[in-house]
């Protein structure tokens, strides 16, 4: 009960992750992205961080495992897990895409119904095509989703992009955006109550510095 236990990703929003938690009192040594440790504690400040893949984070939070994790609001809408969502960070944004090969470009988003969509995302992409009343065959991958329609294994893909310079390398272009996302501040439910106070002045801290970054 005394402590608090941070899930952290791994990845992209490792480094400012860090950054936030240790400007409002949270940190501890050698938390890094490479650690061996696997999990990393601030005896003093009654603090625990552990390092996860980011597509692991939400389950640590669900369960308990962790009070709390930074994660994409991305990673969120795929995993769909039973989390508290307390504060948008606002940073790490990115959006998730339709892209298509650049001849296979139609006039209409209908154009596309009855094809082969490959994706990390298949829960958020077949809830898109749902909501459009088109019907796809979703296929998911873990690796590069633009190799994809390259070697015909689908015609579609959906996938985040951050400025679509890898889209335009592979000769792909988006014909329609899904979702925006950034990085969210997460709580377990049964955590959030019992340690309520000191993560109620978490969120706080760390709603002012974001607001005051973003004004």
């Amino acid at each position: 009960m005394d402590y608090i236990t941070i899930a952290l990703p791994k990845g992209k929003l490792f480094a400012r992750s860090i950054e936030l938690l240790q400007s409002v009192g949270y940190e501890a040594d050698n938390v890094t992205e490479d650690s061996r440790r696997l999990v990393i504690t601030n005896e003093a400040s009654k603090v625990r961080f552990i390092i996860t893949k980011t597509v692991d984070l939400p389950t640590y939070v669900e369960y308990g495992a962790a009070d709390i994790g930074i994660i994409g609001k991305d990673v969120l809408l795929e995993e769909q897990k039973n989390v508290y969502e307390l504060l948008d960070l606002k940073f790490g944004k990115c959006r998730l895409m339709l892209a298509v090969p650049e001849q296979m470009r139609r006039p209409n988003l209908t154009d596309y119904a009855h094809l082969r969509v490959a994706t990390k995302y298949p829960n958020c992409a077949r809830s898109y095509f749902q909501s459009l009343g088109i019907q796809t065959e979703i296929i998911k991958l873990n690796g590069s989703i633009e190799l994809a329609p390259m070697v015909g294994l689908s015609e579609l893909i959906v996938d985040i992009v951050e400025t679509g310079r890898t889209l335009k390398e592979n000769r792909l272009v988006e014909v329609a955006s899904i979702y925006t996302a950034t990085a969210r501040l997460i709580a377990n439910r049964a955590s959030f109550k019992l340690k309520f106070d000191r993560l109620e002045k978490l969120v706080g801290d760390l709603r002012v510095i974001v607001e005051g970054e973003n004004v």
